[in-house]
């Protein structure tokens, strides 16, 4: 999947998916539509199985080589970013993959440079970071919903481009995702949200406000593409009506934008078990256990 070095002449991904992705190409080839057949979920678990063993490779080669990776998810209010992220870091460590997702800045956050909350969780060497909803907020939803002023807001829009420029040139690999979603697609899932006892907590009154306000961030999203869908740095957008396929096209595309090779280990030879020499153990009687209620 991810683009090789000279050494790797065949591509074991594209190998062992390729039945799998060929049914994903109306996905990729066709533009946004909320009209988009379902994948099976044998399909989707199969090449979801696959992606995910890439992404193991792919964490190692970053250990290995002291890459620096930071993706940014972006997008409209129930558009899928979450699920992504959830299936990329499902089979990774923790302390490796991290996901940032920031609260409201506190008082003195708002006061500080508007980049700094941001920049302490930017990764070390071997580390990949995951940006679930970003330094962006402020050309989405601080702009529609008036947190910030308008110098605040042009200033940004003049600072990000320099800022992402920045970091690529200090070594870190910037990827940019902004997931859409169609306005009938959202509305579904908003009301399922409203009505599934353990969704409730991902939806907002400020989700809800969005929803009268789509007209609103349309025109935001379309003016921070102006200005920030920049060369070292450009946007990548996820047609998300479709939550399955979006999320197998986000990690196949992820895969593919960085070089890496497969450095799975030999397998390992489980040492035996050390012998008891006599040594006599409490008794279990005095240890509390969870009830066993199942």
């Amino acid at each position: 999947m991810g683009k090789k070095s000279e050494k790797t002449k065949t591509n074991p991904i594209e190998e062992k998916t390729a039945p799998i992705i060929h049914c994903l190409q109306e996905s990729q080839e066709a533009p946004p539509s909320p009209k988009k057949k379902k994948i099976k979920n044998a399909e989707y678990e199969e090449a979801l199985e696959e992606l995910q063993i890439e992404l193991v490779k792919l964490q190692e080669w970053i250990k290995h080589k002291g890459l620096k990776v930071v993706v940014v998810f972006e997008g409209r209010d129930a558009a899928g970013k979450g699920g992504s992220i959830k299936r990329i870091t499902e089979k990774l460590s923790p302390r490796v993959c991290k996901v940032a997702a920031l609260p409201a800045p506190t008082e003195r956050e708002r006061t500080q440079w508007y980049f700094q909350r941001y920049v302490e969780h930017l990764p070390a060497a071997g580390e990949i970071v995951l940006f679930d909803r970003s330094w962006y907020n402020r050309a989405g939803v601080e702009r529609v919903m008036g947190f910030c002023t308008e110098e605040e807001y042009w200033e940004f829009l003049r600072s990000c481009p320099e800022f992402e420029r920045m970091l690529v040139r200090s070594g870190i690999i910037l990827i940019k995702y902004w997931f859409s979603v169609s306005d009938e697609e959202q509305e579904r899932r908003f009301q399922q949200r409203i009505h599934h006892p353990t969704k409730h907590w991902k939806l907002s009154p400020m989700d809800l406000e969005s929803r009268a306000r789509w007209v609103e961030y349309s025109k935001a999203k379309d003016e921070m593409f102006a200005h920030t869908d920049i060369k070292q740095a450009p946007w990548y957008v996820v047609d998300g009506d479709v939550k399955k396929r979006a999320r197998l096209n986000v990690i196949h595309h992820l895969l593919s934008l960085i070089d890496y090779e497969d450095l799975t280990p030999s397998p390992m030879a489980l040492p035996p078990r050390q012998t008891d020499v006599g040594y006599v153990r409490p008794p279990l009687t005095d240890q509390t256990f969870v009830p066993e209620v199942f």
